[in-house]
């Protein structure tokens, strides 16, 4: 079968991120249709033909994107949405109707996976939604719409029947994540147009070396899901094709909490060492699953930079979040990070259960004691799915999905609105840009590391385009 892969134009100029857990606009991050890729390898074991236009990437419009679709021929075509440009992202399934109507158009977003009737309800052109488990249930439909086989028996998605909408039965993940091919990066055109935060240290990409997450924080929507992971030689086997076939200099690994499995991160970056890929890396985690020995170790094997899920600064926020960590955790991790030379970037949500001014001064007082190298300020938002919808009750403003950004709030909590949620945000960014010694403190680390100028000064330009231009908006 022909098969054609799109990540569908930015959003009204603004990049977007169609990543599982982070389907969301991000003014400053470009980043690689990871998740496309890797469907893209596993079809073509499968002997189907596939394409891959990256229109967020490329930075084309609609017009350039049907043009590209007129040109081509193909069975189906495969897209992936988000909740907050869902209208936008639809236009993709429109066009491909209007020029191919024969062609099966098949969507996927995981943040909307509880409410599958609804989607297709919302979009006319949408023929499947691929509810969750991609890179199984990818492949399984395209071999079923080969086959014309019927749609029943292929799980994790919804399709129509007739008038109505039919769901079929969960997917069970990947069984053995290790098996996965190296995605199937011939299909872009290079590697240089992508970044995150900053346009530096390209080429650039993101990578999975797990998914899942067995931890159940109430805000998020991959709680308590499966953990499955790669072992260190497949993760250093698609870094030395990274690095010989595009030479990569930085790699982020996005997946929701790296150093799960503490001996595999240490084999990881001692083989990193070792083989002298000289990449640069980053990685997202939780701050129990830290020490400063295995930081250490992670610094000599290229990582530069770690991203801490601390979410709050008061000790009761996180227990009524079911986070599962400490404030003194959390302390703890940064410092060390610090200590051995890796950047420290910590994310907090404002307006989970049970904040109140009291809490949010008590996040504002963590911030000035630690001085995270940057940090990313959200408001909490009731994603289906998740804990946090089921408890919010009436507190929501808006339970249209299109309306969920971190970035504006649409709930409140029993002592603050959402407006006052929109401004503690502003507060705690500029509580953190005015502060002389977070700005001193980040000037000594580029003198003692100089290869970071170039970050450094194209960060400072960010935020200053951030919070003085665009108030925050579209961007963390």
């Amino acid at each position: 079968m022909e098969v054609i892969l799109v990540n569908p134009p930015r959003y009204h100029g603004i990049p977007v991120i169609r990543e599982e857990r982070c389907e969301i606009t991000e003014r400053y991050s470009v980043l690689p249709p990871y998740s496309l890729l890797q469907i893209a390898s596993l079809l073509r074991q499968e002997g189907h033909v596939v394409h891959l236009v990256d229109a967020n990437g490329d930075s084309i419009g609609y017009e350039e994107l049907s043009l590209q679709l007129e040109r081509l021929s193909y069975q189906a075509l495969i897209f992936r949405f988000t909740p907050t440009t869902f209208d936008w992202d639809m236009e993709t399934a429109k066009l491909s109707k209007a020029l191919h109507p024969e062609a099966t158009t098949v969507g996927i977003c995981w943040t909307l996976r509880t409410l599958p009737a609804e989607v297709l309800g919302e979009a006319p052109e949408l023929d499947i939604y691929l509810r969750h488990e991609y890179e199984v249930v990818a492949v399984g439909l395209v071999n079923a719409l080969s086959k014309g086989a019927e749609l029943a028996s292929t799980p994790g998605i919804a399709y129509r029947e007739g008038d109505s909408v039919r769901v079929t039965h969960d997917a069970e993940p990947m069984p053995c994540y290790e098996s996965l091919p190296i995605p199937a990066y011939d299909l872009l055109s290079d590697l240089n147009r992508y970044y995150i935060n900053t346009p530096a240290g390209r080429p650039f990409t993101i990578m999975y070396t797990s998914r899942g997450c067995p931890f159940g924080c109430i805000f998020c929507t991959v709680a308590r899901t499966k953990w499955k992971n790669r072992g260190a030689p497949s993760i250093l086997r698609e870094l030395g094709y990274l690095k010989e076939n595009y030479g990569v200099k930085t790699v982020s690994f996005f997946d929701e909490s790296f150093t799960v499995d503490r001996q595999r991160v240490i084999e990881l970056s001692n083989g990193m060492a070792e083989a002298r890929l000289d990449i640069r890396w980053y990685c997202n985690t939780r701050v129990e699953l830290v020490d400063e020995e295995l930081l250490r170790v992670m610094y000599r094997g290229g990582c530069r930079g770690i991203s801490f899920g601390v979410e709050s600064g008061s000790q009761c926020i996180l227990d009524n979040a079911h986070k599962g960590s400490t404030v003194e955790q959390a302390e703890n991790a940064v410092r060390w990070a610090k200590r051995v030379g890796i950047k420290v970037y910590c994310s907090f949500i404002f307006g989970l259960p049970g904040e109140t001014r009291d809490t949010m001064k008590e996040t504002l007082g963590f911030i000035r004691r630690v001085l995270p190298t940057g940090a990313q300020f959200n408001v909490a938002v009731p994603y289906p799915g998740t804990r946090l919808h089921e408890m919010v009750n009436g507190r929501q403003t808006s339970k249209d999905w299109r309306s969920l950004y971190q970035d504006l709030s649409v709930m409140g909590t029993d002592a603050l609105s959402p407006k006052d949620l929109n401004r503690a945000r502003l507060v705690a960014y500029r509580s953190l840009y005015s502060n002389p010694r977070w700005w001193a403190q980040n000037i000594w680390h580029v003198v003692k590391h100089p290869e970071d100028f170039e970050m450094a000064s194209k960060y400072v330009l960010k935020i200053a385009d951030n919070y003085l231009l665009h108030r925050m908006r579209h961007a963390h």
